[in-house]
């Protein structure tokens, strides 16, 4: 199935440059104590968020004291939104949606309003997703007449944190365009806009001439090397914990590039294995399981796509120890398969031991050796090309392309490994791996990689971050992308 993340297929005209991404293993999150207390009574939040995982309550924010004392927005196990005040063992404001919100392919834009003076108790706590008023909740405790959150809370030893909080998972994923008004009552025109061509489609605005208030922030992750930095006018930075400048992306609200798909998990060939860093890197629970995980967008029909990846070997040399298939799968691949190439529904090259050793290209139950291609390495980058114009496909190793291709060759097909059939070509096609084990795997780059890059190359529409140049007349795996070519 085709997932085209929401809030990113149009060309909206304000373009968001950079998201953060949220290791949900690691103590990654943004924290900021601040001097002064804000106004308690009144404030805006605007968050656009990208989720990786389901499994687990994850924290996008909070304010901590003491388990009898925190203010916390989180989305839980169920994938509703849980937003409190809870103050001496009590909630002073509660809500908890009943929609339930789990698409791990999609941006979703959050907004919450605290406004204590309103005389309508119902207006106290408000949440809008995607432009619109959340008013169903399975739990609703509305605070009383100006009563005061821990948010915006400030005497210097109190922290505020983005991310996580004591003792709950942390926040997997990603997020953009942070924004905080102080002392400001705000609606969602504020913030973002309906898609004049595509009504349904909810995206941002340009924030910046906004009043944030005394406390109020705009973190829009822009400087690299100041993840935390707050461009309201204000300069309330904040501190990035655990997070280095391979996390800021440029996958966002704007522009949704593809990751991989986490909640393919109804096998057991893929529901043993941990992703993580955005989705871009899935590793299996044990040895010698082998595990098969897919892409969250699918291919069909048209368009020259282009991806890499590196991988993690820890020396070995077994064949279950070795990297094993890595390609694409079509939208009816059975991921019950002992691993890709089994099956006509796959496509792929391996790296193994016997027979060679070296790099094989396997579909429908047969292999054959790849002619020269006798050479593998821990940090190897793999790449990546799809015609589906053509209904080839071409793999090589450190931006050398296998069997001298070339991708640039049209329908000649020089140097491919692979010809798609009419029938293939009309189906979803999704990026894919097999991984045996959990000391040697893939980590994925669709455009934003969870490692270094040396060089640095763009598409020819200027997305992405590879280590080898993009071969002419391909583009990386985003929604820009997608709706012009795809």
């Amino acid at each position: 199935m085709i997932i085209l993340g929401t809030n990113s297929i149009k060309d909206t005209g304000y373009d968001v440059a950079n998201s953060l991404r949220f290791n949900s293993g690691s103590s990654d999150s943004l924290s900021k104590a601040f001097s002064s207390h804000g106004t308690r009574t009144k404030w805006t939040w605007s968050i656009w968020f990208k989720r990786s995982k389901l499994s687990g309550s994850n924290v996008l924010g909070a304010c901590y004291f003491n388990d009898s004392n925190e203010d916390r927005l989180e989305i839980d196990s169920n994938g509703q939104i849980i937003w409190y005040s809870y103050q001496s063992n009590a909630y002073v404001g509660r809500l908890k949606t009943n929609r339930k919100f789990r698409d791990i392919s999609a941006w979703y834009h959050l907004i919450l309003r605290w406004d204590t003076g309103d005389s309508t108790a119902d207006n106290r706590m408000k949440i809008w997703i995607n432009g619109s008023e959340e008013t169903s909740f399975a739990n609703r405790d509305n605070p009383s007449s100006d009563a005061e959150s821990l948010f915006n809370y400030g005497d210097n030893s109190q922290t505020w944190v983005i991310g996580h909080t004591a003792n709950v998972n942390h926040w997997g994923g990603y997020m953009a365009e942070i924004v905080f008004c102080d002392n400001q009552k705000l609606e969602p025109t504020s913030f973002g806009e309906y898609n004049s061509d595509s009504p349904t489609i909810w995206q941002p605005i340009d924030v910046s001439g906004l009043t944030f208030g005394t406390n109020g922030f705009y973190l829009d992750f822009e400087d690299s090397s100041a993840l935390g930095n707050d461009v309201s006018g204000n300069n309330n930075d904040w501190t990035a914990n655990n997070l280095t400048a391979i996390d800021q992306t440029t996958d966002t609200c704007t522009n949704n590039f593809i990751t991989l798909n986490s909640i393919i998990t109804n096998t057991s060939r893929t529901n043993s294995q941990t992703y993580s860093e955005g989705n871009t890197i899935v590793i299996p629970n044990s040895h010698d399981n082998y595990m098969t995980a897919s892409s969250t967008i699918g291919l069909k029909g048209s368009g020259k796509w282009y991806w890499e990846s590196q991988i993690v070997w820890n020396g070995t040399s077994s064949n279950a120890y070795y990297p094993r298939t890595i390609g694409f799968v079509s939208e009816d691949y059975l991921y019950s398969a002992s691993y890709m190439g089994q099956a006509d529904e796959s496509w792929c090259i391996i790296y193994q031991a016997s027979g060679g050793p070296g790099w094989r290209a396997g579909h429908g139950g047969s292999e054959s050796n790849i002619s020269g291609a006798t050479s593998m390495a821990n940090g190897d980058i793999m790449i990546f090309a799809l015609d589906l114009d053509n209904g080839k496909f071409y793999a090589g190793r450190n931006g050398t392309w296998f069997t001298s291709g070339d991708p640039t060759s049209g329908s000649t097909g020089t140097g491919s490994l692979f010809t798609l059939t009419a029938s293939d070509l009309n189906k979803f096609l999704f990026p894919a791996c097999t991984n045996a084990s959990n000391a040697t795997y893939y980590k994925w780059n669709f455009g934003n990689p969870a490692y270094s890059i040396s060089s640095g190359n763009s598409d020819g529409n200027g997305y992405g971050n590879f280590e080898y140049a993009v071969p002419s007349g391909y583009y990386s795996l985003n929604t820009k992308n997608l709706a012009e070519f795809g």
